[in-house]
Formats: C-alpha cells, sequence, structure tokens
C-alpha cells in the first residue's frame, strides 16, 4: 500500500560509482520493510552496495525525523529504486597496440519512507 506523498520522506544518492542491477538486488530485499528490519538486513548482507543503501535510508528517516517530525520506529520503505547513471569510459591497452573500453557504471538510489498503517 502506497501513502499519500504528503506523509513521505525521500532520500536520493546520485552518481553512485556501481551498477544499477546489483543495488537492486538488496533494494528488493528491503522494499516493504521496516527501517528496523531493514537496517538489521543490510548490516549482514554480503553486498558491496548495502554501504551506500544504508546511507541513504539513514538520510531518508532522519528527513522524516526532522522535516515531517515523525517517529522513526513506525516508518516503513514505501519506494526504493536504483536507475542507471551514466557510464565513466576508461581505456585499456591491449596487443598489438589496440585499446578495449571498460564501462565503469554508475547509479541514482531513491528511497521513500513513510508510516506504518497499523
Amino acid at each position: 500500500m502506497i501513502n499519500s506523498t504528503s506523509t513521505q520522506a525521500r532520500a536520493t544518492a546520485r552518481f553512485v560509482r556501481g551498477s544499477a542491477s546489483k543495488v537492486r538486488r538488496v533494494l528488493t530485499q528491503i522494499r516493504g520493510r521496516s527501517y528496523r528490519d531493514a537496517l538489521i538486513m543490510l548490516e549482514f548482507m554480503p553486498y558491496r552496495s548495502t554501504g551506500m543503501v544504508t546511507k541513504v535510508l539513514r538520510s531518508a528517516v532522519a528527513n522524516a525525523e526532522h522535516n515531517l517530525s515523525l517517529d522513526p520506529a513506525t516508518l516503513m520503505i514505501t519506494q526504493a529504486t536504483a536507475d542507471m547513471g551514466p557510464s565513466m569510459r576508461r581505456y585499456r591497452p591491449r596487443a598489438q597496440g589496440r585499446a578495449y573500453q571498460i564501462k565503469k557504471q554508475t547509479c541514482h538510489i531513491s528511497i521513500a519512507v513513510a508510516p506504518q498503517d497499523t
């Protein structure tokens, strides 16, 4: 269930180094969970992208606490998305004077939290 946008608090991290597909596999596991459960899950996941997702989640909860005066204990994650950002292009020298292109991907992470309806 999606709450009205007036009671949602959002946070976004843009141009994060890492592919969007690897961040999405973390976000799908925490989407719809409470803030406390999501933090516990993120702490024990073996993925590199959990550090930045945790940072964005804490920022969204801080926005809800300070801007909307919501209690962090009642918040749950209503939206969590990772969109592709621009790719940085680097080149690696190869045999016989050739150069292979390496794409270092970036992504934009956005998380929205809202109070639970219980």
